[in-house]
């Protein structure tokens, strides 16, 4: 069993999400898309989506730094083991709370808006449920190891993740983690390969090119032109 979730899994959840992409890409490309229902109601989604967004974000951003930035590098930055515990407590739980708003008003607002209920499929209400179990469980699993500097998943967790990319991992690191963050890493590896074939799969349309593209020009339009223009006969000079 610990082959299967530390040495297996992680691949598997790593080829489905590849593989999906691809599939989605190459067959489904005018699906890849959120499914915006914006036209439907926009006063919620209009807090409900920055909140998830802006969550999510830091969620992701402190998991990459908590399972890929080794101890040794804050170590050398001078940043202590409790010092960086509180961080990740206080500013995971911060993040985790967002997250979960964004979320609680997401559903609300599908469930009470009768279009936006409509065009929900169970495709969707899997990736919420999914979505969900992995925030909740990460929080619980932090907050039940909040005494002291916490449980230090950087001498577990981190090196085991970190060793999946040599294709050398080291199971054995995962054998006496607390359950809870053993749930968390599987549902998390569940929710990765779900990604390609849920509307999670916009992440990766992240419109990175208006960074780098040339400014649009507008040119305002002289009132005595607006309106219809009057027809005119024959050849109109374009110079």
């Amino acid at each position: 069993m610990t082959t299967l979730l530390w040495g297996a899994l992680p691949y598997i959840a790593f080829v489905l999400l590849v593989a999906g992409l691809f599939w989605r890409h190459r067959y489904d490309r005018f699906g890849w898309t959120t499914r915006s229902s914006q036209v439907y109601e926009s006063r919620l989604l209009n807090i409900a989506s920055p909140a998830f967004h802006y969550g999510i974000l830091f969620v992701l951003a402190g998991h990459l730094i908590g399972l890929f930035v080794p101890m040794s590098w804050t170590d050398t930055l001078g940043v202590s083991e409790h010092a960086y515990h509180l961080l990740s407590l206080y500013g995971g739980t911060a993040a985790g709370v967002l997250t979960l708003a964004g979320i609680g008003l997401l559903v609300h607002r599908r469930r009470t808006r009768a279009p936006v209920f409509r065009a929900t499929t169970v495709n969707d209400k899997l990736m919420y449920l999914v979505l969900l179990a992995a925030i909740v469980l990460g929080m619980v699993a932090k907050l039940a190891h909040a005494g002291g500097d916490g449980y230090d998943y950087r001498t577990t967790i981190g090196p085991w993740a970190r060793s999946l990319f040599t294709l050398q991992p080291r199971t054995q690191l995962m054998e006496g983690v607390p359950v809870l963050y053993q749930v968390h890493a599987v549902v998390g590896m569940a929710l990765i390969a779900l990604v390609p074939y849920t509307r999670l799969v916009h992440m990766f349309s992240a419109p990175v090119q208006y960074l780098f593209r040339p400014y649009l020009v507008y040119r305002s339009r002289d009132p005595k032109q607006l309106g219809p223009r009057p027809e005119r006969r024959g050849w109109e000079r374009t110079g």
